[in-house]
């Protein structure tokens, strides 16, 4: 029997720092610590001097501190009794009108513990509920308002009923700014004590695109594999091209080079293991970086979604990405007689 070879120490290293979820570990305790979202922020702080809150709802983009908001205006409002007085359900998961009238009536008809006023119910991803399901839970929400307040979470509020919408105060969240997002991710680098490069902050930023959560898990990922952390690393760890590559394949079609674009759409595709909907979503950010005059980026750009759409019902994708490259050849060879 041979001895058992033990890791590296780099591989060690990346191990135990796999093992605890960094969105979780570095998510703000208190309302004062969560960035990018002052207006909304100094808000509901005034609803804990206050002690007390009418029916909300965050809507905004994924990664944009909803949960984080609920969690900890859950707990300054409750202090250490927070958990006996809250509980999180995810609308994606049970999205029927039997939930409402299970788990979320039970709940919200008990009396709340340790003289709370009230309880919170934080609903999570609440545009996934049927019709039916929000109706239901307009009529929980009048009837239990003494004794129960609901937070609901959406990415989209035009998916929620209106008599809903008319009984919450909308909090709108917006993507977090590139600089909030750099400096939230340099002070994780700094407690994990990361080789964390300028340009590889840039990267995960660029990636991220003002979202939080993809930003932090980002980081983790790239942290796993021991190295510096650059501009390489982050695009290699993620699975997305570099947007100057992107660009440098839409060039080269305007060129009128239809079969060098194609194979080097399969480079991309192959050597970052991109989808027909990764690589229309990463096009579609090049096109505005491209030195062509703005009505041709306004063709390219409709011809683009028309792609999008035809991915997303099930077409080919090889068949539509070639033909939007086509398509690019054609607007280049236009282009060019006119000049």
């Amino acid at each position: 029997m041979g001895q058992s070879i033990s890791p590296p120490i780099e591989l060690k290293r990346a191990m135990k720092e796999m093992r605890e979820i960094w969105i979780e570990k570095y998510r703000p305790k208190a309302l004062k610590e969560v960035i990018g979202q002052k207006d909304i922020v100094e808000r509901l702080q005034a609803y804990v001097k206050a002690q007390n809150i009418p029916h909300l709802m965050f809507a905004g983009p994924a990664g944009t501190g909803k949960t984080t908001c609920a969690l900890a205006l859950a707990k300054e409002m409750f202090g250490d009794m927070w958990k006996s007085n809250f509980v999180e359900l995810n609308a994606s998961d049970e999205r029927g009108i039997d939930v409402v009238r299970g788990k979320i009536k039970e709940f919200a008809r008990t009396a709340p513990i340790a003289g709370a006023d009230f309880k919170i119910i934080f609903l999570d991803e609440a545009d996934a509920l049927t019709s039916d399901a929000q109706a239901a839970l307009r009529r929980t929400m009048e009837r239990y308002s003494k004794t129960c307040r609901f937070i609901l979470s959406c990415n989209f509020s035009s998916r929620i009923i209106e008599p809903i919408q008319s009984r919450t105060a909308v909090f709108r969240f917006r993507p977090l700014k590139a600089d909030d997002v750099k400096g939230y991710l340099k002070t994780i680098a700094k407690n994990e004590k990361l080789d964390l490069s300028e340009d590889g902050v840039d990267a995960i930023v660029h990636v991220a695109g003002g979202d939080m959560r993809k930003a932090v898990n980002s980081l983790q990922v790239a942290a796993a594999s021991g190295r510096e952390i650059t501009v390489d690393v982050i695009y290699e760890m993620t699975g997305t091209a570099k947007p100057e590559e992107v660009r440098k394949l839409l060039e080269r079609a305007l060129s009128g080079d239809f079969i060098g674009a194609r194979n080097q759409l399969d480079e991309l595709m192959i050597a970052y293991g991109l989808s027909g909907e990764d690589i229309i979503r990463q096009i579609h950010k090049a096109i505005f970086d491209l030195a062509i005059p703005d009505l041709e980026k306004v063709r390219l750009v409709d011809r683009a979604g028309e792609v999008e759409f035809r991915l997303v019902e099930g077409s080919n994708e090889r068949i539509q990405l070639e033909s939007l490259l086509a398509y690019l050849v054609l607007v280049g060879s236009t282009s060019s007689r006119k000049a």
